[in-house]
């Protein structure tokens, strides 16, 4: 335990954007949940429009546009929150990796916020 505390206190101590980058750091955390919520409510609101639009398209061509527009949505969606689930399964891993390559400790609380 007293050997944490005095590589944190080192870490902090030799890296002098630390004390600058801690606010940016627990802001983006903070707000990262509430971000995500947004994000799918707005892709769900947006694939309903677009399931609307095909639904009232009567020309075959304006059918096929609103059948490619709302499956180019779906995969993007589908993308995006794979990804998300992949950097929130790497977290841990790469904080692992930075502290050990690069002479850095980093720490991330229950809570999300760095210490």
């Amino acid at each position: 335990m007293a050997s944490s505390v005095a590589m944190m206190a080192l870490a902090s101590s030799s890296n002098p954007f630390a004390k600058a980058a801690e606010p940016i750091v627990n802001l983006i955390n903070m707000a990262a949940g509430p971000l995500m919520l947004i994000v799918v409510a707005l892709g769900t609101l947006y694939c309903v429009f677009l399931g609307v639009k095909l639904a009232k398209a009567e020309e075959p061509q304006d059918r096929e546009k609103a059948k490619n527009s709302l499956k180019n949505a779906i995969i993007g969606f589908v993308l995006i929150f794979v990804l998300i689930a992949a950097l929130n399964i790497m977290v841990d891993p790469l904080m692992n990796w930075m502290n050990q390559s690069g002479g850095t400790q980093i720490n991330m609380d229950a809570g999300g916020t760095n210490s």
